[in-house]
């Protein structure tokens, strides 16, 4: 099975170009989808945020408030870097779990692991291809504003917490830029999608 990484910065529209991979037909993992799942219930790694940032970013459930999180930690380096090393390792094993158990499905594919941080931590060498998602600044900011109602203060706060995206775009196998009209990132997405077929049926040939 092919494993390709999938990122890029927040609010570049990473989720929608993976969305369209999966109705291609690709396996998709998406990594924060899989730390909204570790920070529910009575966990390990929810009892060490809460005694690691306090009893403030819970909601009123008891829940941990994800925004609240993030405000605390995207305008704080140290808590940032705090908040990464209690989840980012519980992330990776499951994210591999995951590969492990569609592998023993089908040993062909492909699986297209979405994450934001993925350049960041440095787990995007694990993957045989990676895909980096892009757009204009000015609109990224825009979707941030009227996405999560910031302020465009706060949404440059969250960008600059990020590595800039040209250095993402070094690294990256593929670009997709959805700066454009929806169309036009279909199409993009199709063409990454076509070539990736071809590597995984390469991939196959080797092993054989």
């Amino acid at each position: 099975m092919l494993r390709v990484g999938l990122t890029g910065n927040i609010a570049t529209g990473k989720s929608y170009a993976s969305m369209k991979f999966a109705e291609l037909g690709a396996h998709i993992i998406d990594a924060d989808r899989i730390a909204h799942e570790l920070l529910v219930g009575d966990t390990k790694i929810y009892k060490k945020i809460v005694e690691s940032f306090g009893e403030e970013i819970l909601a009123r459930d008891g829940s941990i408030d994800r925004k609240a999180l993030g405000k605390m930690v995207f305008f704080d380096h140290e808590k940032r870097l705090l908040l990464n090393s209690l989840t980012h390792p519980k992330i990776g094993i499951e994210i591999l779990r995951r590969i492990s158990e569609l592998e023993k499905i089908s040993e062909t594919g492909i699986v297209i692991v979405e994450a934001a941080l993925m350049v960041e931590s440095g787990s995007y060498e694990k993957y045989h291809r990676l895909i980096v998602v892009t757009c204009d600044p000015a609109l990224q900011i825009s979707r941030l504003v009227n996405r999560d109602a910031m302020t465009q203060e706060e949404a440059r706060a969250r960008i600059r917490s990020q590595i800039p995206m040209e250095e993402k775009l070094k690294l990256a196998d593929y670009r997709i830029d959805t700066s454009g009209t929806l169309k036009q990132t279909h199409e993009q997405v199709e063409a990454v999608y076509r070539d990736l077929l071809s590597q995984e049926t390469h991939l196959r040939g080797q092993a054989d």
